[in-house]
């Protein structure tokens, strides 16, 4: 037994197939043949018109910068609701070197639209901040030991005692100065220029999103727009925020992210001045009402020294970080390119031969008539299809020797319709 299967093993190994031509002459399969062909080649030439199989490509390498502009003054004095007693800190002036924080970020940008300023803060001991309604207890500094009565910002106490701590004092009242409105609304009109330099270095092209007629008097003057300004790269954040289907003031007032995506996807093949950019602009932070940390902040301090006391001003600041997000794809007429794309096109062909050789030689006995291609059984095609050779045949021929003439005689009177 082992015997055997040893020799069953070893022709297996030494076996070569190799394809034998057989022409049947039937006029459904051969419909069918030539129709799966056409199909074929049609799918081939559209992926390589579509798909650009004819080019080589490259991807963008991008370099991004962006300037703020626009001056906002607050004054909160008459406001209703007002969450602090002290609104010296809010009424002020405010330029890009206070709302922009910090002055520069890796492609991208941040914008303060709301803040909560604790100024005059030294190293002391105070009370820590409690919210009674809500039995939560703050802790931002190392406790005493001592019970001490907590005083709010606006002025008012409920009798309510909490710890001693040592700390910053006074400590951050976790409350914006108003309800439910940002405090530097004024920022939906602010402008940013964003200057994005692109290279394909494949091809050696190098683009920029200024085109080359904006002068600097346009470039003080016009807006982006995707219909009426589509090459100016001075963004309105009002229209960023819509773009991106927000509303502006709710987001100016807890914060959140901001995608700025360019798209590079240029034909080299064509004129360069036709490689021009595409915006879009997309929420990035996730915006569900129930989260538990919505909208984004971050704290930062700015020390001083008086009278040999160190003292700071902490700002808890909210606002929108925009991403800039620069991508892209250059393609070119490469030969070799054209070639493979070809190549591995035409290989596709033989889904055509496989389909009628699947029709023709294995079709299920319980095909209606309509299906059936061809008149002849199935074992008298694998008959004309299959020929076996072995060593041990004592002349090399075939165990079927009918002749090739006789053969194709044989199955054109069998297949005619």
């Amino acid at each position: 037994m082992s015997g055997k299967n040893g020799e069953g093993v070893l022709s297996t190994i030494c076996r070569y197939d190799t394809p034998k031509e057989m022409r049947i002459e039937n006029r459904k399969i051969g419909s069918i043949y030539r129709i799966l062909q056409v199909g074929i080649l049609g799918v081939i030439i559209v992926s390589i018109i579509v798909s650009k199989g004819c080019q080589d490509t490259d991807e963008v390498v991008s370099a991004v910068t962006a300037k703020v502009t626009g001056v906002a003054y607050t004054n909160i004095t008459d406001s209703l609701d007002l969450n602090v007693q002290d609104v010296t800190p809010y009424n002020r002036i405010w330029d890009p070197a206070d709302y922009v924080i910090p002055p520069v970020l890796d492609n991208a940008f941040f914008v303060m639209t709301n803040m909560i300023i604790t100024p005059n803060q030294t190293r002391e001991r105070c009370a820590e901040i409690c919210f009674s309604f809500l039995t939560v207890i703050i802790f931002t500094g190392v406790k005493t030991g001592e019970c001490v009565t907590y005083i709010y910002p606006n002025g008012s106490t409920d009798n309510t005692s909490t710890c001693e701590i040592e700390a910053w004092c006074p400590v951050e009242y976790n409350e914006t100065p108003l309800k439910n409105e940002a405090m530097l609304l004024e920022a939906q009109n602010f402008t940013v220029l964003i200057k994005n330099s692109i290279r394909f270095p494949k091809f050696d092209v190098e683009r920029q999103n200024i085109a080359k007629e904006i002068t600097d008097a346009e470039l003080k003057t016009c807006h982006y727009d995707k219909i009426s300004k589509p090459s100016c790269p001075v963004f309105g954040l009002d229209y960023i925020v819509q773009e991106a289907k927000q509303n502006f003031s709710k987001l100016a007032y807890q914060g959140g992210v901001i995608g700025i995506y360019i798209k590079w996807n240029c034909n080299l093949d064509r004129n360069h001045d036709a490689c021009q950019p595409e915006y879009s602009f997309e929420r990035l932070d996730n915006i569900r009402d129930k989260d538990a940390s919505l909208g984004y902040n971050f704290r930062f301090g700015k020390f001083y020294v008086k009278d040999g006391i160190e003292y700071r001003t902490l700002t808890r600041a909210y606002g929108i970080l925009f991403e800039i997000i620069v991508s892209g794809t250059a393609g070119k007429f490469d030969f070799i390119t054209l070639m493979f794309s070809l190549g591995a096109g035409f290989a596709w062909f033989s889904i055509a031969n496989l389909v009628c050789d699947q029709i023709t030689f294995f079709r299920p006995p319980s095909c209606s008539p309509c299906v059936s291609c061809c008149h002849c059984d199935n074992e008298t095609l694998i008959k004309y299809k299959y020929d076996y050779m072995n060593d041990d045949a004592e002349n090399k021929t075939a165990r079927n020797p009918k002749p090739q003439g006789i053969a194709m005689q044989q199955m054109q009177a069998d297949n005619k319709v």
